[in-house]
């Protein structure tokens, strides 16, 4: 995953794991071998494009806002297909209020058709403060958190991980992320909770105490699932 980070020249481009105390605690439980935080990598407003989101200061909000509606009054001003140009003033009208073109209920057929347009505020984006940028763990966190993505753990001998899914996937799609061949031989995702797992004393204390849950594809991943997922090699 890709944050841009737009003009924030203290936050160095790179790769960042995300510090996640739940994932220490299942660690501790579990004992692994390895432990591997989720990883984000962070890119400058060069690579905004490419970015799944846009990390960006209060401060730059009005010239995020104007560069945008800079782009569509100059392609109203080229346009010539009706349809076009009623979402293009759709899009000025949100933009003149000051609002994020992702903040205003744009329907996904107006989102594929904006997608073309490279607009800025069309992406998630998360206001910071300067004082945010004491706990760059800390922001970034908050940054996914508030962008929609949630975070489920495997754990065993060998490794406890954390893995970054957006808000709604599926335990399908979440198996994908792990490895295309668990997604292909999907069987059943076995799930215990955050919570379960740490009150029970860890997995094997869990699938007794009757909190391990076997579920389908369509099942949507919650925030902190251990998931183990079963599948055709």
């Amino acid at each position: 995953m890709k944050i841009s980070v737009f003009f924030i020249p203290e936050i160095n481009s790179g790769k960042y794991s995300i510090k996640d105390a739940r994932l220490d605690q299942v660690d501790k439980i579990s004992k692994a071998k390895k432990k591997t935080y989720a990883q984000v990598e962070l890119v400058n407003e060069d690579a905004v494009l490419e970015a799944d989101l846009i990390l960006t200061l209060k401060d730059s909000r009005a010239d995020m806002v104007l560069k945008d509606l800079e782009f569509v009054e100059t392609r109203l001003g080229r346009c010539e297909e009706e349809p076009e140009k009623m979402l293009l003033n759709k899009l000025k009208g949100i933009l003149e209020k000051e609002q994020f073109i992702s903040d205003a209920g744009i329907n996904d057929e107006e989102k594929k058709a904006i997608s073309r347009y490279g607009l800025l505020t069309a992406k998630s984006i998360v206001l910071a403060e300067k004082k945010d940028l004491d706990d760059i763990d800390g922001l970034l966190f908050r940054v996914l958190k508030e962008s929609g993505f949630i975070s489920f753990f495997t754990t065993g001998e060998k490794e406890t991980r954390a893995w970054l899914i957006k808000k709604g996937t599926t335990a399908w799609e979440a198996a994908g992320s792990v490895h295309s061949d668990i997604q292909k031989g999907f069987i059943r995702a076995e799930i215990i909770s955050f919570d379960d797992f740490i009150q029970s004393g860890g997995e094997t204390q869990a699938k007794q105490a009757g909190k391990l849950r076997l579920e389908q594809k369509d099942y949507i991943m919650q925030d902190g699932d251990l998931t183990n997922f079963r599948f055709n090699k």
